[in-house]
């Protein structure tokens, strides 16, 4: 299979708008379409196309402003979906348990950066790594 594993998760969302391009900021999501800048490596991509499709599944409105405190919990709500599209508790169990067990390593399994695997890892309470 020669798709990347962002590749697949866009076309899982083939009823957005999905766009690769020059842009400041890594991801943008607003009224059903995603624009992800097109420099990032292929696993900073997962990560950032996970969290703005978590955006189009669990955000509404403009929350760009972040001094917002609901703003700041809807960009938490949809980094969470990310961790739990991408890496599931159940699978990085798995990971673990076969001889992932270092962030690197989990990072590498998943296809992720290493900052978003620590951050799932943190989401999930599995703070020792």
């Amino acid at each position: 299979d020669i798709m990347t594993k962002h590749e697949k998760l866009m076309a899982e969302y083939d009823d957005l708008y999905i766009e690769e391009r020059q842009m400041i900021n890594e991801g943008l999501y607003a009224d059903g379409c995603i624009w992800i800048n097109e420099k990032m490596p292929s696993n900073k991509k997962l990560a950032i196309l996970a969290e703005e499709i978590g955006h189009h599944e669990t955000s509404s409105g403009n929350i760009l402003n972040q001094d917002v405190i609901n703003n700041r919990k809807q960009e938490l709500t949809a980094r969470k979906w990310a961790y739990e599209k991408i890496a599931p508790l159940d699978k990085i169990v798995t990971a673990i348990d076969s001889g992932c067990d270092e962030v690197w390593s989990l990072a590498e399994q998943f296809d992720v950066d290493e900052d978003f695997m620590r951050e799932a890892l943190k989401h999930y309470g599995i703070l020792d790594m």
